[in-house]
């Protein structure tokens, strides 16, 4: 094993019993409550005890075979998680499967919560859902990340960059999550990566949020890190070992593309700044992740009245017949490509190249 150093010294995170309880207490502050205080106070007992035992995944079973130590424990959710990925391969990659699109609402704004009115990004996702069923043998799937404001316990938790350890240390998929001795449950990745997996073609549909991507679409994005080089078997890292992991890399990592050769249709609108970088961003990195762009007429960035008042900005869709039908457009270009892709006529050129500098 080569000389490695792990670099320690930021500030401990513990917190003591007293401070686990009051932040505890906070998902308990509806008077309702009260009569069960007892009830609580030993709930509360039981979760101080599996966060100071750290108690990250505390349901495990062996990893057994195929993989590199068959004994290692592995968490059980992780196990399950990454068994519906592979039945999500297996079925994108059977031609006598129906093509599928997988069409990403990727705005945070809904009806459903504070905002009281839908975002314009969801009406351009039901335009391209639309051209979408009206194809024979073609099957769509609607991500809304608008979700993750507007529904109870649906989270997409932090990327926390295990990768910038060692990219062995990023698992495929994700096995951050879920820390029960943190709390850091509910995570919706574990659904969305067979979404992925399984789709021949991705549409993304968002706006520009002060010059930038909506978190709800970031958080989805940093956490597919893992598809881009991760590493399928954590029993070869025991875990989240970073000492492991850096000689595992240092030795010379694949940096398998778990989601490369799929199409790929954006859909970007603004009302003042920002489209472009918005843009360009998400080409980036989809085709850095291996994704095709399904051509010029996908790749679509404009502005739904542009400087006008945020209170008119459904009507300036309203009358901008010209996006509508270019979105329209832009879903029948990810249509053509899927479809060229399922026959062999489309692939990356440099697709049997090999990366001097893989990353």
């Amino acid at each position: 094993m080569p000389n490695i150093k792990i670099r320690k010294g930021m500030p401990g995170v513990a917190l003591t019993r007293e401070q686990f309880a009051a932040r505890m207490r906070e998902h308990f502050c509806d008077p309702a409550f009260e009569p069960l205080n007892a009830e609580v106070d030993r709930i509360i007992g039981v979760a101080w005890d599996a966060y100071d035992d750290g108690r990250k995944a505390p349901r495990t079973r062996k990893a057994g075979p195929g993989y590199s130590d068959p004994d290692y424990e592995l968490s059980v959710e992780w196990i399950e998680a990454s068994r519906l990925i592979k039945e999500a391969e297996s079925r994108q990659k059977n031609q006598a499967s129906p093509s599928r699109i997988l069409l990403i609402n990727g705005a945070a704004r809904s009806d459903q919560t504070c905002p009281g009115e839908m975002s314009k990004s969801w009406r351009l996702v039901t335009i391209a859902r639309g051209m979408f069923e009206q194809e024979l043998d073609l099957e769509v799937e609607v991500l809304d990340l608008s979700r993750l404001t507007s529904e109870y316990g649906r989270n997409i938790h932090p990327c926390k960059t295990c990768v910038s350890t060692a990219m062995p240390l990023c698992h495929w998929p994700c096995s951050c999550y879920p820390n029960h001795s943190l709390g850091q449950v509910q995570d919706w990745m574990n659904d969305i990566y067979p979404m992925w997996v399984a789709a021949h073609g991705i549409m993304i549909v968002a706006p520009v949020n002060w010059y930038q991507t909506p978190t709800v679409l970031k958080a989805m994005i940093d956490r597919l890190v893992c598809a881009d080089g991760g590493n399928p078997d954590p029993t070869s890292t025991h875990g989240k070992d970073p000492a492991r992991a850096k000689a595992i890399e240092q030795a010379g990592w694949s940096y398998p593309r778990h989601l490369a050769g799929r199409a790929f249709a954006l859909v970007v609108h603004g009302d003042a700044v920002g489209v472009d970088a918005v843009t360009a961003g998400l080409q980036g990195w989809l085709t850095d992740m291996g994704l095709i762009a399904a051509g010029h007429q996908s790749q679509l960035g404009r502005y739904i009245g542009y400087m006008a008042p945020y209170a008119t900005s459904h009507d300036a869709l309203d009358s901008d017949q010209a996006v509508q039908d270019e979105t329209r457009n832009a879903a029948r270009a990810l249509v053509q490509a899927v479809k060229m892709l399922r026959r062999g006529e489309l692939q990356q050129p440099d697709q049997s190249l090999r990366e001097p500098r893989p990353k």
